[in-house]
């Protein structure tokens, strides 16, 4: 269950978006948590929202055999619209997840031209392809600590350049030190990639300037919780 203010403004985000959405996923292991879905049923029991369980992971069951008396287990406990088991590494099972989606979206209006692909700015895409890589270069709990602020954003037009500057927050010096590396080696491979990605993405040259900051404890803080655009607990 969420702990700190980062989390818990993450959950009521969430739980607070149930009811106004057309379908709402709800994705397990095979050996999920009991309690924890205990708290995301009773949620869901309160809405009419159609819900489709994902099982995901089942290439992990040893013992095909018990796939079946799983999905029995998750059909007596609600009335999902569909339960379908998938394989997110695999790319197995994705394709049906898509199809009952798409059923079940209604036809609405364009709010927007055909041609937009997305109402975020730029520099949201830009600090979410920074902190993909710490998620890819970095392991154990350092990724979840680390919240991303472009803090400059400058088009160069004559130079076909964007020089983009941005602070990568951490919690604690010691995380500051993984994510720096060995003479600074961690930092200028998260850079690189990182660089790589947004140059793609914006389809221009980046220049990418990185640093890395402690903020303490800023998943508790409701100030930095605002400053990165992160939701806050109630």
């Amino acid at each position: 269950m969420a702990r700190d203010e980062f989390n818990k403004g993450l959950v009521e985000t969430a739980l607070s978006t149930l009811s106004e959405s057309d379908t709402v996923l709800f994705m397990v292991d095979p050996d999920c948590d009991r309690a924890v879905n205990e708290f995301i049923l009773d949620n869901l029991r309160r809405i009419s929202t159609p819900v489709i369980l994902l099982i995901n992971k089942v290439d992990t069951l040893r013992n095909k055999g018990l796939l079946l008396p799983l999905i029995e287990r998750w059909r007596d406990r609600f009335d999902f619209r569909a339960i379908i088991p998938i394989s997110a590494l695999k790319n197995d099972g994705v394709g049906q997840v898509l199809a009952e989606v798409v059923e079940l979206l209604p036809q609405g209006p364009r709010y927007y031209p055909e041609e937009y692909v997305t109402d975020q700015p730029e520099r949201f895409f830009v600090a979410e392809l920074i902190r993909e890589q710490v998620f890819l270069l970095v392991s154990r709990e350092i990724p979840y600590a680390v919240a991303v602020l472009v803090e400059k954003f400058t088009e160069v037009p004559d130079k076909n350049l964007i020089e983009i500057e941005a602070a990568i927050n951490v919690e604690r010096d010691s995380q500051k030190g993984i994510l720096i590396g060995k003479g600074g080696g961690m930092l200028k491979e998260i850079g690189k990639r990182a660089r790589r990605e947004i140059e793609t993405f914006l389809g221009c040259h980046i220049y990418l300037g990185l640093f890395v900051r402690v903020q303490k404890n800023w998943r508790k803080d409701p100030r930095a919780l605002r400053e990165f655009g992160y939701p806050e607990n109630g």
